[in-house]
């Protein structure tokens, strides 16, 4: 079993980081052209906290190495995309993404942080941490619940490509399956939650998909290892 788990763990990581690293053609343009142009930052800000997070969980329990890796990898990414973001946006959107970045990255993140370790102890730390985690996780797998509608509504997938649809599917079935090998209920909870709306997706892209709506993998959409995010751009 923990043979098992640790293969499941590694196929996560691999799967999560390709998930974490799709926007860096995005970022490519923006470098480019100088200008974010109508891309959004909170998407970037608020996976940075996810993974920040699930990272600090992965640090305080035993044993969750994998946990660190894949969201340590995508906590570093996300820091170079806020910073290009905050380089090339607009100066009022710049300033906007700068106060959500000191409340979320830094003023909430860092209260958690402090808290957990001073007021709590061992099993407790990982508990709370642990709901944090898997709240924000929940949340955030149920952002493309509006794509869905959309796509019933228009009667096409063109605002729900197809890779970003099954890659959410792969990703909750594989962080699932490692949860349950490991018993952690904070892992499998948001993660089977998120595999069940991947089979959704699935389904209703089967349904309405035509070839002249056939999109893969859009730009401004991107996703985070333990959990997917909102669309980038308005």
């Amino acid at each position: 079993m923990a043979g098992l788990s640790i293969i499941l763990g590694i196929i996560g990581n691999v799967i999560s980081i390709l998930m974490f690293a799709s926007p860096i053609k995005t970022f490519k343009q923006i470098v480019k052209k100088k200008s974010t142009e109508n891309y959004k930052g909170a998407p970037y800000i608020t996976t940075l906290l996810s993974t920040s997070l699930w990272t600090f969980y992965g640090l305080l329990k035993p044993g969750a190495l994998l946990v660190v890796t894949v969201n340590g990898a995508g906590a570093a990414l996300h820091v170079v995309y806020v910073a290009l973001f905050l380089i090339y946006a607009p100066k009022n959107i710049k300033i906007k993404s700068v106060k959500l970045v000191a409340a979320v990255n830094v003023a909430f993140l860092g209260g958690v942080i402090i808290v957990t370790l001073l007021a709590f102890r061992g099993g407790v730390r990982i508990t709370l941490v642990g709901i944090l985690c898997a709240g924000l996780t929940i949340g955030m797998y149920a952002a493309p619940l509006s794509a869905m509608r959309t796509v019933i509504r228009m009667k096409s997938v063109k605002y729900m490509p197809f890779l970003l649809s099954f890659f959410q599917f792969l990703n909750g079935g594989v962080w699932s399956a490692y949860a349950i090998l490991v018993k952690d209920y904070y892992i499998g909870v948001p993660n089977g939650i998120g595999f069940v709306f991947g089979i959704l997706q699935l389904a209703i892209y089967a349904i309405y998909n035509t070839k002249s709506s056939n999109h893969l993998l859009a730009p401004h959409f991107q996703t985070d290892p333990l959990l997917p995010i909102p669309e980038e751009q308005c």
